[in-house]
């Protein structure tokens, strides 16, 4: 008996079929049976399925003799299902990888419920993934299982089937059946949740949600829209079956007439000819089904219009419907027009307070620091913001950044909101500006501002003017304001001779270059190994592992975030002594997680200091990324993953070839990376050799001193770099963990 029964009906979808059934036999959970149910779909979906059944023993194939739509299919395939838990998918829609992996361990965690309701994005026909609004409703702190009465909540969500699975012996006590028609999900999803005994969320997408841009039933215009009535005459029969769910009526009642309005308000479902007889039988229902008071059940909140909007439709009163609709229409523009008006005073008002600013003295003693566009306490700002506080505790500090991430910043230092009034008076009176991207455009740089430039780090892709003739990869063709940005900087750090020359030819401008090194590493420098470990014990490595820092850089050739490796098989072949940590790219921030589910793979994409997870690490894999070169400063293993040289190469453009000069091995494959380290090639000496080489190109002043030389030289105005920079091979860089404690004891400078 399998884990889990997936059951998916197929009807005109041959364009996205092999896309859903290989989502559910390549998961990383293999224990399951795939039951594909062809609908008597005129296109190639039987043809499809039967490929896949002759191939793989756990799919079956289901062919249905006559279209009977998505709720008969799927009973279809029910009736074959002899899992522990059903799963139901659509034909146009995927399972996340490794989501039957994270359902079977919260599953196993909530101790079997009736229900498990977990996560979907919406994948639109444009390429945008966007993740369910509602997901802050599947927290799953509190009771691991519980009654729908403790998550009301949860009823406010989509109500559909595939979001949710269930234990195959409670849908058959409870005999459970989707009826024909369109809304089918709805008289199976609510019986389903109101009925069950224990009820569990998974805050993870585990479902991509096709939006179709045609051919969905969501932009479908038929008649068939009124089979909405039948789906709710079968939920109120359900209800008045069950004397003890009667205190649910108001409930259901009013996510009934919530989506009767959201249909009626929709133009592309119903007929011109079908909306008046539409309004008529929602309204008839509304008044059959309507109940005194909540009688018990948990409330559901409504704002002030959706009460009226309901009570209209229930009244039949279509005319009145209407105008209600055009007035809050009307409303909703009017408000936008006024924050737009709004939003304009204020940025005017705030233009004069600046330009006011600026006609007052500067601040000799405030410094103002920014990193990533508005982000947290980060990079090579932070460093020398802290190394500032140390060397001239008279210095006032402030940070610009966003709300969330105030609470990187330390105590000392004053937060400065984006667009602030504070934000633009700090601009114009601080004497000091320090940032590793760009300040504001608007920023009048006034005599006496010093501007310092720190970048972000040294660069392997082109820039600057360097992309002029690579449109693809440009942010923006706006190289004029590039180089008016870069003609206020007053100096511009550099790490190496490499980035010093890139930079002068790439943004050339009369800024002082400082080859003073990165500040941000010099934390490398300064670890202790009790440091590194209670790091490790932090992020959860397992103790006596090796830990693999993967940290891919993003593709200007691909919109869409890329999975370069399958990390269950990696983790498999390379066996228990290793561990990845795996941080996906600033570009793809907002996108979530779609990795597998495993103990010895940790997320660290939302960790807010880069230079903490190298010193946890013992090894660095990456693609194109600059990382390399500040990890080659902890003089740890590094392996270059290229599987895809020739098309980042194409779009992007690079300053050197990375084949020829690697700081370690280079991987062309996932089954190459494997080898090197099963083989131990990722710490032998060939890899020792080529970091050598690479680290007295690239390393050349990261000594651990960088921020102290920054400081004194633009902060306190010492002509020459102090202290000295520290010979490469007299350096004594934080060992990792793997590495014995006796071997190379650090040394805190």
């Amino acid at each position: 008996m399998p884990r889990f029964s997936v059951i998916v009906p197929a009807y005109k979808v041959q364009a996205y079929l092999q896309e859903s059934l290989d989502s559910v036999l390549t998961q990383s959970y293999p224990d399951l049976e795939l039951i594909a149910v062809d609908d008597a779909s005129p296109d190639a979906c039987g043809s499809i399925i039967d490929e896949y059944a002759a191939r793989d023993p756990r799919v079956t194939a289901v062919h249905l003799a006559h279209n009977l739509g998505l709720g008969p299919a799927r009973n279809a395939g029910l009736a074959r299902a002899t899992g522990d838990y059903l799963v139901f998918l659509d034909g146009d829609d995927t399972l996340a990888p490794g989501a039957l992996q994270a359902i079977t361990d919260r599953l196993k965690a909530t101790g079997s419920p009736d229900v498990l309701v977990y996560d979907y994005a919406r994948t639109f026909w444009t390429g945008e993934l966007v993740r369910n609004r509602l997901s802050h409703r599947l927290s799953e702190e509190g009771p691991a299982s519980f009654r729908l009465a403790d998550r009301p909540a949860l009823l406010g969500m989509l109500m559909v089937v595939w979001n949710k699975t269930y234990r195959r012996e409670y849908v058959e006590r409870e005999g459970l059946q989707f009826p024909p028609g369109f809304y089918e999900d709805t008289p199976w999803t609510y019986p389903a949740l109101l009925a069950a005994e224990s009820v569990a969320v998974l805050d993870r997408v585990c479902v991509h949600y096709r939006q179709r841009r045609t051919g969905s039933i969501l932009t479908t215009t038929s008649r068939r829209h009124l089979d909405i009535f039948d789906q709710y005459d079968r939920v109120f029969g359900y209800l008045a079956g069950r004397p003890e769910l009667e205190r649910w009526r108001a409930v259901v009642h009013r996510r009934m007439a919530e989506h009767f309005c959201t249909l009626y308000a929709d133009p592309r479902r119903l007929p011109r000819a079908a909306r008046a007889e539409f309004f008529k039988r929602a309204s008839a229902l509304l008044r059959r089904y309507r109940a005194p008071g909540r009688v018990g059940a948990p409330p559901l909140s409504l704002s002030r219009t959706d009460r009226l909007r309901h009570a209209l439709m229930r009244s039949g009163v279509r005319r009145t419907y209407r105008v209600l609709s055009v007035l809050r229409s009307f409303g909703l523009a009017t408000g936008r027009g006024a924050a737009a008006l709004g939003r304009g005073l204020r940025e005017t008002a705030l233009r004069l307070h600046y330009r006011a600013q600026r006609l007052l003295p500067l601040r000799p003693e405030l410094a103002v620091f920014s990193a990533y566009w508005h982000g947290g306490y980060a990079c090579n700002p932070a460093a020398i913001e802290a190394k500032l506080r140390e060397l001239a505790p008279r210095m006032r500090t402030a940070w610009i950044c966003d709300a969330e991430h105030e609470a990187t910043l330390p105590r000392e230092t004053l937060a400065l909101r984006p667009g602030s009034a504070a934000y633009w008076t700090a601009l114009a009176r601080a004497t000091y500006l320090t940032t590793n991207v760009n300040f504001e455009r608007a920023l009048v740089k006034r005599p006496g501002q010093i501007l310092l430039q720190t970048q972000h780090g040294t660069p392997l892709k082109r820039v600057g003017l360097d992309l002029q003739d690579r449109p693809a990869a440009t942010p923006t063709t706006d190289f004029a304001g590039l180089l008016r940005g870069a003609d206020q900087w007053d100096y511009l750090l550099s790490a190496n001779r490499h980035s010093t020359l890139v930079w002068e030819k790439a943004i050339p401008s009369s800024y002082t270059t400082l080859e003073y090194g990165y500040p941000r590493n010099d934390a490398f420098h300064r670890a202790t190994q009790s440091e590194v470990l209670e790091l490790r014990e932090r992020l959860g490595i397992p103790a006596g592992t090796t830990a693999i820092l993967y940290a891919p850089t993003h593709r200007d050739y691909r919109r869409s975030r890329p999975d370069h490796l399958d990390f269950e098989r990696v983790l498999r072949d390379l066996g228990p002594r290793f561990t990845i940590l795996t941080r996906t790219h600033l570009t793809y921030a907002d996108s979530y997680s779609v990795m597998e589910s495993h103990p010895r793979l940790i997320d660290v994409s939302s960790h807010p200091s880069v230079e903490e997870l190298c010193l946890a690490s013992d090894a660095l894999v990456t693609d194109y990324s600059s990382l390399m070169f500040d990890y080659a400063s902890l003089d740890r293993p590094i392996v270059i993953h290229a599987d895809d040289w020739e098309a980042y190469e194409a779009a992007r453009g690079t300053y050197f070839d990375l084949r020829t000069c690697p700081p370690g091995a280079i991987a062309r494959t996932e089954d190459e990376l494997v080898d090197i380290f099963s083989t131990g090639h990722w710490q032998g000496s060939r890899s020792a050799q080529l970091r050598s080489a690479f680290r007295a190109r690239f390393c050349s002043y990261d000594d651990g001193h960088a921020a102290e030389r920054v400081v004194r030289r633009v902060f306190l105005g010492q002509p020459n770099p102090v202290p000295a920079v520290i010979p490469l091979e007299d350096r004594r860089p934080t060992p990792s963990a793997a590495l014995s404690v006796a071997t190379l004891a650090p040394i805190r400078l």
